[in-house]
């Protein structure tokens, strides 16, 4: 067989081998967005035309995240939000539409203490995702009540499931243990039931 030949069939080899370990590399990198993101992973490949955008999307989320010096709060501050928490809650009894717009606030709050950027809502729900990529959806949807109940449209029951976003999102935020890397999220079909632990908030009734 002549030189050029084996010079053919070698390129075609290295050829097949450089695609193979590209394909095994991109399916890697798909399972650990898969993995970090979850739910949100799935949202973002169907807002996206491809799923090689959304994967770039998610991976400049996880980029920009690495670049913020996210922290977690401080005893006397978990407690100061605790107990703002439960005011707001309270006050929704009388005053349900403030009460939402208050947790939304609340909520702002507590990210810009812990060094999350709050200026834009798309923004703040990018950057959240990365650390608590299961309850950011019930950040998103208690914000859309929010939107409404400022416009004075929202229903009662409508600004109740509003809170009850919201909490999900709170508790996650002041909870020291979420801080642990890829700590496991309130899942949003389960949010209405807060767990049972030290940052435990009262229920909207």
């Amino acid at each position: 067989m002549p030189v050029w030949a084996w010079v053919l069939i070698a390129i075609g080899v290295v050829t097949v081998v450089g695609v193979v370990v590209w394909q095994v590399g991109v399916r890697r990198r798909t399972q650990k967005l898969q993995q970090r993101f979850g739910p949100e992973y799935e949202r973002a490949v169907e807002g996206a035309d491809s799923r090689r955008e959304a994967e770039a999307e998610l991976r400049e989320r996880e980029r920009r995240r690495g670049e913020l010096e996210v922290r977690p709060l401080s005893s006397a501050a978990r407690e100061r939000y605790l107990a703002q928490w439960t005011s707001v809650q309270a006050r929704f009894v009388d005053d349900p539409r403030t009460a939402v717009v208050s947790a939304d606030s609340l909520i702002q709050s507590v990210m810009a203490e812990r060094g999350y950027p709050v200026e834009d809502l798309e923004q703040r729900t990018a950057d959240i995702s990365v650390d608590h990529p299961t309850v950011v959806e019930n950040y998103r949807q208690g914000h859309r009540y929010a939107y409404t109940a400022a416009d004075g449209d929202g229903a009662t029951e409508g600004l109740r499931q509003a809170m009850r976003h919201y909490r999900a999102l709170f508790e996650e935020l002041v909870d020291p243990a979420a801080d642990e890397p890829l700590a496991a999220d309130v899942s949003p079909d389960v949010a209405a039931t807060p767990p049972e632990n030290p940052t435990q908030t009262r229920r909207v009734s």
